[in-house]
Formats: C-alpha cells, sequence, structure tokens
C-alpha cells in the first residue's frame, strides 16, 4: 500500500508538471475535456465514467482483473493534482523552450510513477490496465501498444475539437517507450492485474 502510495503520488505530480507547462494536454486529458464540452458534464465525471467503461472492456475482452490500485487510480491522483498545482514553490511557465522540458519531465516522473504504482501488484490504473493487457493479448511490445493507444485517442480528440498542442505530440510518442523502460527498470511484468499473494516459486 505504500508503494502504491507513493507512485500514484508521482503520477499526480506528473500530471501536474505537464498541466503548468502550458503546451498541450496528453492525448486522454484532451479526450476527456472535448467531451466535458460537448456533454456538459465535468472533466472529474467524464474521467470517471471513461475510466469505468476502460475497467469493463479490459475486464470481459483482455481478462484484466481490477484491484485496489485501480480504485486509487480513479480517487486519489486527481486530488493530488489539486494540491500541488496551487503551491507557491510549484514550476510554471509560459516558455515553450522551459514548457517542453518540463513536460517532458513530466512524462519521464510519469513513466516511474507508473512503475512503482503497477509493481506494488495490487492492479493498474483503467489506462494502464488497458494498455498492458492489450500488449499481452496482441503480443506486442508495451511501447507499441502505449504509442497506438495514445494515437486513436489524440486522434478522437482532435474530431472532437479537444486541446491539442505540442505536449499532445510529446506525450503519444514518448509515454509508451518511457513507461515500458521504467516497467523493465522495476522488473515489472506486463499482466497488470492484481496478485494479493506471492507465489511459492518466488
Amino acid at each position: 500500500m505504500a508503494r502504491l502510495q507513493f507512485g500514484l503520488f508521482l503520477y499526480g505530480l506528473a500530471i501536474s508538471l505537464m498541466l503548468e507547462a502550458h503546451i498541450g494536454l496528453d492525448p486522454w486529458s484532451a479526450f476527456h475535456q472535448a467531451l466535458s464540452e460537448r456533454s456538459g458534464l465535468s472533466f472529474g465525471r467524464i474521467s470517471q465514467g471513461i475510466g469505468f467503461a476502460l475497467i469493463v472492456f479490459s475486464g470481459v475482452a483482455l481478462s484484466v482483473r481490477p484491484g485496489i490500485a485501480t480504485i486509487c487510480n480513479m480517487l486519489i491522483i486527481g486530488p493530488w493534482v489539486d494540491v500541488l498545482r496551487p503551491m507557491g514553490w510549484f514550476p510554471r511557465t509560459e516558455s515553450l523552450v522551459l514548457g517542453t522540458l518540463q513536460f517532458v519531465t513530466g512524462v519521464l516522473v510519469m513513466g516511474v510513477g507508473s512503475a512503482v504504482y503497477i509493481g506494488a501488484r495490487l492492479g493498474a490504473g483503467p489506462r494502464d490496465g488497458l494498455v498492458m493487457g492489450l500488449a499481452r493479448r496482441i503480443s506486442k511490445s508495451l511501447r507499441a501498444s502505449r504509442i497506438g493507444v495514445e494515437v486513436v485517442v489524440l486522434a478522437a480528440a482532435a474530431l472532437l475539437g479537444g486541446s491539442i498542442g505540442l505536449g499532445t505530440i510529446i506525450f503519444a510518442l514518448l509515454m509508451g517507450p518511457t513507461m515500458q523502460t521504467s516497467l523493465r527498470l522495476f522488473a515489472v511484468p506486463n499482466d497488470p492485474s492484481p496478485r494479493y499473494r506471492r507465489d511459492p516459486a518466488e
């Protein structure tokens, strides 16, 4: 649980860094924003609704079992973002160069945060579970699966009028390799389903 909470904190920190870089939203956030504007529902409600739909899809189509981390991912990351962003020391910039550096830093932190919290083996968030389950099902690398999913979501966000910018492209291209490398460094397997007891072989 301690590892899970630290990983989710890193995830919230990463999102905050990318938001305050002001060079565009990541594909999922752009997609949620576009649906929010079209439906009249809040960004948070849209995010939770999409998350629930992904949990059901991943469970039925990809055999990914949800766990404690799946629920915590939806409940805890948002408040961390709300706490971090208003703090006076938190970095924010309007410069394209500094914003790009800050956004890339956010992507790297998110990759590490993903490996930390998924490595707790209490399940994965709805979107990470989808990517990892898809990679396992189609026998492709996590990098290829992540890029494929992000590009599809990016296209949907663009069609719906979401906020697309340089950061959106950076995230779509870098998040897959970053997450795959982080999972390897932390020796996290590609099965995101929760495990509450160690196997005897371990």
